[in-house]
């Protein structure tokens, strides 16, 4: 579905980072702040989009190395199946509307169905421990986006936010990629406000907001917090789902379209500005193609930058 066409390739099963992609990168690099007035928002998916790496953690063959290295198979919980059905789909409201974390409603939900019979609490919690930190290890932002995000980054007439339905521990997760590649971030929470002088990034979890975000009131809180009184037009970079793998619902097709369609509804009722959607279809993408893709989307993305130049009274496209 890259560019209307879908994609079924052979699989990259690194596990770790590959080296920055060569050339100068450009834009923000400094680790100060900067006066912001935006007239454009741009928004980013997490999983699926930016961290091309998260759903592919969950592929059958590596998802059953790591309950098994995890010592949740051990536990009970041996197969994907029983991880998808009795696990993640069971404490995912929870998981991913507090910030309970991942490990914590894991450990809970093992122990409230009586898994681990003479098994002591801390030997639960050090495996669902140990299966979530492999997990977040994999989830590194792939660094083909780094000149893209870097380029937005540097420029006062865009905020750029970095949104996500996941678990209470993504924000620290990606919060601490940016660091590595200089570019100051603020997470988003009920309690923060985005001065005009601020960190360049926000990053907003539905963890940290208490919605996923095909609900009006992530999108009205992350509104609140960000200063975006002279915004006219907003940029969304997305999969909605699709990258994620076979087993988790939340990559079902229906719902993707049903969670596409949903969000850039909110967006235009809550920004009052046309949206432009970039979507980041590339599921079972082989590792080259998916770099090309980030590239093509890096293209297009500046493409829309320069159509609402700043300070443009376009307010869509």
């Amino acid at each position: 579905m890259n560019s209307g066409n879908e994609r079924e390739l052979s699989p990259f099963s690194g596990t770790a980072p590959p080296k920055n992609p060569p050339g100068k990168i450009t834009g923000f690099q400094d680790t100060g702040q900067r006066i912001m007035n935006p007239d454009k928002l741009v928004i980013f998916d997490y999983s699926g989009t930016l961290s091309i790496e998260a759903p592919r953690f969950a592929r059958p063959d590596g998802l059953v190395r790591a309950l098994r290295e995890s010592g949740l198979a051990a536990l009970g919980v041996a197969t994907p199946a029983f991880f998808w059905e009795q696990i993640v789909g069971p404490t995912w409201v929870e998981g991913s509307t507090t910030t309970a974390g991942y490990k914590e409603v894991m450990a809970k939900r093992i122990m409230a169905l009586g898994l681990a019979a003479g098994q002591s609490s801390p030997a639960i919690k050090a495996a669902a421990s140990r299966f979530v930190e492999a997990y977040l290890d994999r989830s590194w932002i792939d660094p083909h986006w780094r000149p893209i995000l870097s380029r937005l980054a540097g420029r006062p007439d865009i905020a750029l936010v970095i949104a996500t339905d996941h678990y209470g521990e993504i924000a620290e997760v990606i919060l601490g990629h940016l660091k590595s590649w200089h570019l100051p971030a603020r997470r988003v929470d009920a309690g923060t406000v985005l001065e005009p002088q601020t960190a360049p990034v926000a990053v907003a979890s539905s963890a940290d907001i208490g919605f996923w975000k095909a609900d009006r009131r992530f999108w009205e809180l992350l509104k609140a917090k960000l200063p975006l009184a002279a915004l006219r037009s907003v940029l969304i970079v997305d999969d909605f789902g699709f990258n994620e793998e076979q087993g988790d619902r939340y990559g079902e097709l229906s719902g993707v379209e049903a969670r596409q369609d949903q969000t850039l509804s909110l967006l235009a009722e809550v920004f009052g500005v046309k949206i432009r959607v970039i979507p980041f279809f590339l599921k079972g993408a082989a590792r080259q193609e998916a770099t090309a893709f980030i590239a093509e989307t890096g293209e297009r993305i500046g493409q829309w930058t320069t159509e609402n130049g700043q300070g443009s009274s376009d307010r869509g496209d």
